[in-house]
């Protein structure tokens, strides 16, 4: 998830103009519409979480007429006892049985077509009946349509077939609202395999290719709406195979546990399957099924294996299970300890993230953003992905290594990152003609992507680059090792930027480099032109897409790479956790020479402390009066939004650049990270000055975290060195830090950037960490306030289900920053706008719990840490992990016009035309061969906002990761 940047034209130019970061939640319109006297007309959908004595609801306004509502009243009553406690996104209240709902003020605007929401918490005994009836400003609405249910109930998750066998597809569906089922479409991924129009539902497909397939069914009704089931996710070998239940199982000490197996076509013969020990941990053994017999008439029925751990050991072993003529089934076993259920919970999470069938990977091992492919967030489509998904797979994977003793998987991840996310030196050729007294050319940021293309100015003076002759000098090299933030893992949009090549088109198969964000701080990723990170003007117009970013004379086809620092350093903070780990385990070798390439990540990171235009950092107004940095003096030694480089595609061109940011966000901090690189031995960079440079990071993030906490101890947006992104005036009295300006919503505006919770859970979880690790008085101060705020605003329910902070609002500002003196922010606050059971979100909250609870020994932030992840685990999970559905209101932003100059024309690799017509949609029709697509087109014609039941690959490696947290520190 995260930013970006620009290009190069003919000399050495570049522009950077970072905009927008769609986060993980929905996005509502409150686009105006001139009024007319058209009557209102709504609709109300109303869900709830019952646990018996009490209740959460979930209430989505869609307004169905033409006109905008401004101000809104939602009334309706109840039949029963029902007394309500609480609520947000609006004011509620009650009287006897009616219930009445105003607007928050910041939501009271609804667009036509667009939809908010609302939601409450109540008590009750006996029956809870839904309201029957709701109207809004005294006008009745209309029940919205609710879409079909279905199921896919054959084949079985993680099923394994033999090429050639047919795999029987099969499905129940259900309508709502008196409504029928008129189809039963079947998919492979986005691959429509087939269609059933009557009951039972069913297929055949003999066709599948050998490998892993995500197959769903999707059903639509009389009344047009449609709904896909969850995705299986199976396997089709080349030949037969014997077939196990999983791919990993723990076992407690001194206890057994179970797994099936079975064949994976039928014989011809009885087939003998033995199960044996192959290596590892030989406290594992094999107590029954070691040896079974599978008929022509029972080979698709389970067997089970039983292993048995003994009373003492820890450590993986792996288990195979053979038969003549068959290929393997391999099962990794773990012994943990008899106390580690959290352990347990975490390699159970883990395998289904990891076991191929289950669609979070790509045939290359990269880890998808979602499985889900319908999916607009920061990336516009889920299978593609970001170094922040690379760098939560680091993570992961040294969680395994602790818990198992395998660190071969976590050298392994780090080996694909390099491979596919660290540009290699075909794909930056020419950083040997940077020239570090002129780092870039410069060009404003601009506040709304009409205002683009961003002129080029030569004449602005810029700093120099106090960093780029020592890296060389360290690493004999003046490429930079760092990762580039997206990649179109499966080439759909179908540039073929793979690593090592340069626009090999819609053909190339594999991994794809692209960007996305380029035109100021109001550009959300609904306003974004996709466009290749090596422009060879093959696609997009006449120069490519250059010229819809930045203004020149003339353009150069060019490479360009953007880093998400935050992603960087949690690779950093991943590589500290598995030395520490290792080290532990008396493996500290087994993962010394990856660690060792952290360090020279952590080192290029550096580029993230410094102003865009390597200016001085303080009080920098004007582009021209702002004084050009020297030496170290344009480095905020904060972690800013990103650091971009680039340069010619012709090895003969003579000219590359580089740039930092101006604009640091509190979430993106890492202390953690700047203490591993600063003060942990095998972490020091190698460089003259990288550790020293990350100990005054540590410095200058605590204070950072300090003079961003508000009164009530939320964390506030950032601070920059470039109002506006060009060096403007901020307005009178905006309180600085260093000389940096706060800034309550740096780099991006639609959403804010300051208003995700899982900002304040993610960065504030790194805060604890460093805090658990050292006990740093700093880092506690700023905790014990976080903490008692966020645990203020959590609900925990009886049935274990909760509510977490969601949205934020703020107001006023910090006081300016005096490090001896520091003022009490009194003026800056923070409210809960509204609330979610976001899982990943909570997982990160959890492990903040955690970490903060072990060092601190606060037993409310133990015993919450607990109820949140038993509360997800016993209520969200599935066959794919831990997940809750997703209302997307936001979806209405498919048809929002993606501006293009008047005369502009070009076309996408796919052929989809590029102009002033263009809308998000129009410029990605591969989404309408998405088996989903049909919910957003009835969406967009007026039906009930869409729900998603997204799969994140950051969030369920942060589920585990919360689990594995609480094994170590306080099970």
């Amino acid at each position: 998830m995260h930013p970006r940047r620009r290009r190069r034209a003919a000399r050495r130019f570049w522009t950077a103009v970072v905009a927008a970061l769609a986060l993980p939640l929905a996005m509502l319109s409150t686009a105006s519409t001139p009024a007319s006297a058209a009557a209102l007309a709504c609709s109300v959908d109303y869900k709830t979480n019952d646990w018996g004595s009490g209740f959460t609801t979930d209430v989505t306004i869609t307004n169905r007429g033409t006109d905008t509502i401004s101000g809104w009243t939602l009334t309706y009553a109840y039949a029963g006892n029902q007394k309500l406690s609480n609520g947000w996104n609006g004011t509620w209240s009650q009287s006897g049985q009616n219930i009445t709902v105003k607007d928050a003020g910041y939501n009271g605007t609804i667009a036509a077509g667009a939809a908010v929401s609302t939601g409450a918490q109540f008590t009750y005994s006996g029956s809870n009946a839904a309201p029957t009836s709701f109207a809004i400003n005294g006008t009745a609405c209309v029940g919205a349509h609710q879409p079909p249910i279905t199921v896919l109930t054959s084949p079985a998750a993680g099923a394994v077939y033999t090429q050639g066998d047919a795999v029987p597809l099969a499905a129940t569906a259900a309508a709502a609202d008196n409504a029928t089922i008129s189809k039963v479409e079947f998919y492979d991924n986005t691959t429509l395999l087939g269609t059933d129009t009557t009951a039972p539902y069913s297929l055949s497909a003999s066709s599948l290719t050998v490998g892993s397939h995500s197959l769903l069914a999707k059903a639509y009704d009389s009344l047009g709406a449609s709904a896909e089931s969850t995705p299986v996710g199976i396997t089709v070998a080349s030949g037969p195979a014997v077939v196990a239940s999983t791919t990993q199982l723990a076992v407690q000490q001194g206890k057994t546990a179970t797994y099936d197996v079975k064949l994976s076509t039928q014989p011809s013969a009885n087939v003998t399957v033995t199960t044996a020990r192959a290596s590892g941990n030989s406290g594992l053994s094999v107590t029954g099924g070691a040896s079974l017999t599978f008929t022509p008439s029972n080979w698709n029925t389970a067997q089970k294996v039983t292993i048995t751990a003994d009373s003492s050991g820890t450590g993986a072993a792996t288990f195979e299970s053979s038969a003549t003529g068959h290929a393997k089934a391999a099962v990794t076993v773990t012994q943990i300890a008899a106390s580690k259920e959290y352990d347990a919970r975490f390699l159970e999470l883990y395998g289904k993230i990891t076991n191929p069938a289950n669609g979070y990977f790509s045939p290359e091992g990269i880890p998808y953003h979602s499985v889900e492919t319908l999916i607009v967030e920061a990336p516009d489509h889920g299978h593609e992905t970001t170094s922040e998904a690379y760098s939560y797979l680091l993570w992961l994977q040294a969680m395994y290594g602790k818990v198992t003793g395998d660190w071969s998987k976590f050298n392994g991840a780090w080996d694909i990152m390099e491979k596919y996310m660290i540009p290699t030196h075909a794909d930056q050729p020419t950083n040997s003609f940077y020239n570090a007294s002129k780092p870039a050319t410069y060009a404003p940021e601009l506040d709304t992507p009409n205002e683009y293309p961003a002129k080029l100015d030569s004449s602005v003076s810029v700093g120099s680059d106090p960093i780029a002759a020592e890296l060389k000098s360290t690493y004999g090299t003046d490429d930079v090792y760092g990762m580039h933030w997206l990649q179109d893992v499966d080439n759909v949009y179908g540039y073929g930027n793979a690593p090592g090549k340069c626009e090999a088109g819609p053909t190339d198969t594999g991994p794809s480099y692209i960007n996305t964000f380029q035109r100021g701080a109001q550009e959300s990723v609904w306003e974004t032109v996709p466009q290749p990170t090596c422009d060879q003007f093959k696609y997009g117009g006449t120069n490519g897409y250059l010229d819809l970013f930045t203004g020149d004379a003339s353009y150069a086809k060019q490479w360009k790479f953007t880093n998400a620092p935050d992603a960087d350093a949690r690779a950093v903070q991943a590589a500290y956790w598995a030395d520490v780990w290792a080290k532990q385990q008396g493996k500290g070798s087994d993962v010394s020479a990856t660690v060792g390439k952290a360090a020279k990540m952590g080192d290029y990171l550096r580029y993230a402390m410094y102003d865009k235009y390597f200016k001085k950092i303080g009080n920098c107004v004007g582009p021209s009066a702002c004084a050009a940095g020297t030496g170290k003096n344009s480095s905020m030694y904060l972690l800013s939004w990103y650091y971009a480089w680039g340069g010619a595609t012709d090895t003969s061109a003579g000219w590359a650049w580089r740039i930092g940011s101006s604009h640091a966000h509190g979430g993106y901090q890492n202390p953690l990270a700047a203490y591993a690189l600063s003060s942990y031995a095998d972490l020091k960079p190698k460089s003259s000055t990288g550790a020293a440079d990350w100990g005054t990071s540590l410095t200058r993030q605590l204070e950072f975290y300090r003079w961003l906490q508000s009164n009530e101890g939320a964390i506030a947006g950032g601070a920059t060195n470039s109002w506006a992104g060009r060096y403007a005036t901020p307005p009178a009295g905006t309180s600085t830090f260093y000389g940096m300006y706060y800034d309550q919503q740096p780099v991006y505006h639609d959403p804010p950037s300051n208003q995700w919770f899982g900002f304040q859970a993610w960065s504030m979880e790194r805060v604890a960490e460093y805090y658990q690790q050292t006990g740093n008085a700093q880092a506690k101060a700023v905790l014990d306030k976080w903490v008692d705020w966020a645990l203020s605003k959590t609900t925990i329910n009886p049935d274990g289900t909760y509510q977490i902070p969601s949205t934020l609002q703020w107001s006023g500002q910090p006081d300016t920053w005096n490090a001896s003196n520091p003022g009490s922010n009194s003026g800056l606050h923070v409210t809960v706008a509204d609330y979610t059971n976001d899982v990943g979100v909570a997982a990160a909250y959890a492990k903040t719990l955690t970490y903060y609870a072990d060092r601190s020994g606060d037993t409310e932030a133990a015993t919450t840490a607990k109820k949140l992840l038993d509360g997800m685990w016993g209520n969200y999970q599935d066959s794919l992990g831990v997940a809750v559905p997703e209302n997307r209101a936001d979806y209405n932003r498919f048809d929002d016009t993606v501006y293009i100059p008047s005369g502009w024309t070009g076309k996408m690799p796919n052929g989809d035309a590029i102009n002033s017509s263009s809308t998000f949609e129009s410029i990605r029709s591969f989404y309408k061969n998405d088996p989903a697509w049909s919910k957003i087109e009835a969406y967009l014609a007026g039906g009930a906002v869409p729900s998603f039941t997204y799969h994140r690959f950051w969030a369920q490696a942060d589920i585990a990761l919360a689990m594995g947290s609480y094994a170590e520190l306080l099970e």
